[in-house]
């Protein structure tokens, strides 16, 4: 085992990638102190249940005090918040950085709050699952994922090789965009994806309830795989969508473009242009499990991850 990259990592928040984060920090001993917070007391006794720090509190202040390094993995909307409350305990040289899946918003909730000699980094890693709360992550949550910063342009780089060393050694590859190209990217592959699942999901629970048919008993697994990123947790969600809205509603515009061009194919009977389109598709489906971010088995290789055999 490598030595400690930090002596004390704080985690601000501890749903999914902040519980995932104590499970590699611990497995890997990246640091030789953990110290959590979150402001739910029941989920801060849940884990220390779990025993995935060494201190807890739910004063964010008193857990960031003499941190090497602070994550902050709290719904976007909160950032700002968090950043104005823990701004006097941070210590200098510190690396504070965050998990969210908005880039420019964070930065200007949570910049103006930054102590000189703080080394704020922006990152995302771009890793998750439906669930959500300590119980939910797990140490190989970020193995072959993606880390991405977007790094203020006076970012010490000694600070940006430490953080990115730190994921490397959680299991990530390392990226680096500027904010707003960060926000678009995503807007179209994880934003948009989650609203039109919450949409179609909603639609048929409209579906359900009016004309009293069997469209949730009967799901086929196209309509299952919604029900999974609609599951995701709603706070999250609404707060990307507020704080990401311009991208969103761009890709939004765009989507509904080419969905009218779709049902217009439909409507004329244009084979041709139907063939031409689920054939580009599939391709890229392909693309994606041949760059390793997805497996090629059944249900996506779920039941795999979630019933691993016995050894």
């Amino acid at each position: 085992m490598s030595d400690p990259l930090f002596e004390k990592i704080a985690l601000i928040g501890i749903g999914l990638i902040g519980s995932s984060l104590a499970r590699v920090i611990r497995r890997e001993g990246l640091a030789r102190h953990i110290a959590i917070s979150t402001r739910s007391a029941p989920t801060l006794a849940r884990a220390e249940e779990l025993g995935l720090g060494d201190s807890y509190s739910t004063d964010a202040k008193a857990a960031v005090k003499d941190a090497d390094l602070v994550i902050v993995s709290v719904p976007v909307g909160s950032s700002g918040a968090v950043a104005s409350d823990i701004a006097s305990a941070l210590k200098p040289g510190a690396i504070l950085t965050d998990v969210g899946s908005t880039k420019a918003s964070v930065i200007a909730q949570m910049q103006p709050f930054v102590p000189q000699g703080v080394h704020f980094i922006p990152g995302h890693p771009l890793a998750g699952t439906e669930k959500s709360g300590p119980d939910a992550g797990f140490a190989d949550l970020f193995e072959n994922r993606w880390c991405i910063f977007t790094p203020l342009p006076d970012t010490d780089p000694v600070a940006l090789e430490k953080l990115s060393e730190f994921w490397r050694r959680c299991g990530s590859n390392i990226d680096t965009m500027d904010p707003e190209h960060h926000d678009m990217t995503l807007a179209i592959v994880s934003h948009l994806p989650h609203i039109i699942a919450y949409n179609i999901v909603g639609t048929a629970d409209d579906l359900e309830a009016v004309t009293k048919s069997e469209v949730i008993k009967y799901s086929a697994s196209g309509f299952r795989d919604f029900t999974r990123l609609a599951a995701s947790d709603p706070t999250m969600w609404r707060d990307v969508c507020l704080h990401n809205k311009d991208a969103i509603l761009e890709m939004l515009a765009r989507f509904s473009e080419d969905l009218a061009s779709l049902q217009r194919a439909i409507r004329w009977g244009d084979g041709d242009k139907l063939f031409d389109m689920f054939t580009r598709t599939r391709a890229i489906r392909r693309s994606i499990i041949e760059a390793g971010q997805e497996v090629d088995v059944p249900n996506f290789g779920r039941e795999a991850i979630e019933h691993p055999a016995k050894s």
